[in-house]
């Protein structure tokens, strides 16, 4: 005789789709602002209306607060954290579309991107209706992100483990590792934007490239015996061009910044923090691509904590949102290849330090599995103290201390912090040397 397998899922109040179907419905209405504004209008407060009665509801009843609380600090420090990395990603974005200044901008062309072209040779080949469909704008950044909200938040209907909050965490925490990686990436070497006009578009920068720039780029950049010759040399032999000095903010302890965010005399009034909220997205930020990664996360996350046929149908909506990234020219096919394996790398790299599933109950589970035969002889022939020895066994294989991961999460996360804080020092150091 042997025990039936145990599947919390199939317990699940909505384990027959209920939250694939809510996603959904809440993707397929927001895109109705596109095709039937008046629909889109009158379904959308009906639909925010009906999860935040049906959240409101659960909460009553909810039985795993203390998982909760026991999460809340992680989530607070992960917050934090990502906060953080968003922050230094946002200086890294102007930053490397200020240093070489609006002319190199308006005049460099966008590197060849096959991606790019097979998509426009598929326009030709494929029914207009399909290239429709892959023109359409279904999906974009923020409804990523709601979705996986609502993965979180449905931790209240036990469609997936409590605690959300501890999911919400490790989405974070991951997020800032990828986001602090991708502006190392996007620093280390400028790639000019897919579209020419974006820097004109989006920043007030100086046209004349930055001092930097005209010591150890300019020179170089379009003669090929000044590339040999310092290739031979390795040493910036040019001497660097004079065009004026770049405007001094009043900016307290942050001045320092000028450098890197290069304001104009016409953006005199503003701080580095309004500078940096103005920007709305970056132009030379591109490999690898941050909304790509947040899908990817999305994914990830959905697919590993919930499941089924609706993390394939997310899945999908990544590859559509990539390949109308490249389409729309707001990025080259490397940077979201890369973001898709970067995310999943991610991902799968914190899950060693954060895992989502509830390891113990399994351990448990599969330690029952092993010794219920066992259980039920002893159970037979009376013998509590065999049946207590073997309940001990149980309980004992899921207490593996969870300190050594704990540890590493924290060592790895201070880690990264303390690298960031080496870099942005680094930096000042040598724009003061400049």
């Amino acid at each position: 005789m042997s025990l039936p397998p145990l599947s919390r899922r199939c317990l699940r109040p909505l384990s027959i789709g209920g939250l694939g179907f809510t996603a959904i419905a809440y993707v397929g209405i927001d895109y109705l602002r596109h095709i039937s504004p008046a629909w889109h209008d009158q379904l959308q407060p009906v639909l925010w209306a009906a999860l935040a009665i049906a959240a409101v509801l659960r909460v009553i009843s909810y039985k795993y607060w203390s998982l909760e609380l026991r999460a809340a600090i992680p989530f607070i420090l992960s917050l934090i954290f990502m906060l953080s990395a968003l922050l230094f990603e946002a200086i890294s974005v102007r930053s490397v579309t200020a240093v070489l200044g609006l002319e190199w901008h308006n005049a460099t062309a966008p590197l060849p991107d096959v991606g790019q072209w097979l998509l426009l040779a598929f326009n030709e080949k494929l029914p207009p209706t399909v290239v429709d469909i892959l023109r359409a704008r279904i999906i974009g950044l923020h409804h990523f992100l709601m979705l996986f909200i609502m993965l979180a938040f449905s931790v209240l209907f036990d469609s997936i483990e409590a605690p959300g909050l501890g999911l919400g965490a490790r989405y974070m925490f991951t997020m800032g590792i990828g986001r602090l990686l991708r502006a190392i990436a996007f620093v280390s070497t400028i790639l000019p934007s897919p579209r020419p006009w974006c820097a004109s578009a989006r920043f007030k920068v100086p046209a004349q490239p930055h001092r930097w720039a005209q010591k150890y780029y300019v020179p170089y950049a379009t003669d090929s015996n000044a590339i040999r010759h310092i290739i031979q040399h390795d040493f910036a032999y040019a001497v660097a061009g004079d065009r004026g000095l770049d405007f001094q903010p009043e900016w307290g302890l942050m001045n320092f910044l000028t450098d890197f965010l290069r304001p104009t005399a016409s953006e005199a009034s503003s701080s580095w923090l309004n500078l940096l909220k103005k920007a709305g997205g970056g132009c030379n930020d591109l490999l690898y691509s941050g909304h790509m990664l947040v899908a990817v996360l999305t994914a990830m996350a959905w697919t590993e904590a919930y499941g089924g046929f609706s993390s394939a149908l997310i899945w999908i909506l990544v590859l559509h949102s990539a390949q109308r990234e490249i389409r729309e020219r707001h990025h080259y096919s490397v940077d979201c290849i890369v973001a898709i394996y970067m995310g999943i790398f991610l991902w799968k790299m914190t899950g060693f330090l954060w895992p989502t599933k509830n390891t113990a109950r399994d351990r448990k589970l599969n330690k029952l599995a092993k010794i219920q035969n066992r259980l039920l002889q002893a159970a037979k022939d009376s013998d509590m103290e065999e049946v207590r020895e073997l309940l001990k066994e149980v309980e004992s294989s899921s207490q593996v201390s969870q300190k050594p991961k704990s540890k590493a999460m924290w060592l790895f996360s201070g880690a990264t912090i303390f690298c960031t804080l080496v870099m942005v020092l680094l930096a000042f150091t040598l724009t003061s040397d400049g």
